[in-house]
């Protein structure tokens, strides 16, 4: 790899880092490629990308950035888990590393804190953020349809009365 990739590679992992909502730092030694594959299409399908990492490139993107303290957990086969939404990556390694247990969660960061091993589980225990969107739509939607059918039922209870006298006065 020539000097001008390798560079390219440490501005990427560095945007990366900076960028992107959340990212998980795993291992993933004993891993065949299938299920690599498998991995990145799991994550591509949430907005997310995996990466496998050159360690040496990326402990020279994080040379003083917030996610510094990272470089301890970039030994060995490393590969990142990355995305916008910052619960997707986590829940995406965490599901992948149940069923594969060569995948080990190692730690990650998202913004300007660090996580460890059990804080990416707990991140990936919450839901989704398109998930959460859709609670809050549901419990603002509640209200009104109650309220609306609130209003609308003395209304119909009028309409009956009425309907009762108008069909006692014919008889």
């Amino acid at each position: 790899m020539d000097r001008a990739t390798k560079e390219k590679l440490v501005e990427h992992f560095g945007g990366v880092f900076a960028d992107a909502g959340v990212v998980v730092v795993t291992h993933y030694a004993g891993l065949t490629v299938p299920q690599m594959e498998d991995l990145r299409h799991r994550a591509a399908e949430v907005g997310g990308s995996v990466k496998v990492t050159k360690n040496r490139l990326v402990k020279l993107a994080l040379a003083d950035t917030n996610a510094e303290p990272l470089v301890d957990l970039f030994n060995g086969p490393t590969a990142i888990v990355y995305s916008e939404d910052p619960v997707a990556a986590p829940k995406i390694a965490a599901d992948f590393a149940k069923d594969n247990q060569d995948l080990k969660l190692l730690g990650g960061v998202m913004g300007d804190k660090i996580l460890n091993e059990v804080e990416v589980k707990n991140l990936a225990s919450l839901p989704s953020l398109d998930a959460l969107r859709g609670k809050l739509v549901g419990l603002l939607n509640a209200p009104a349809t109650k309220i609306a059918g609130v209003t609308q039922a003395p209304a119909g209870q009028l309409a009956r009365v009425i309907g009762a006298y108008a069909a006692k006065g014919e008889a």
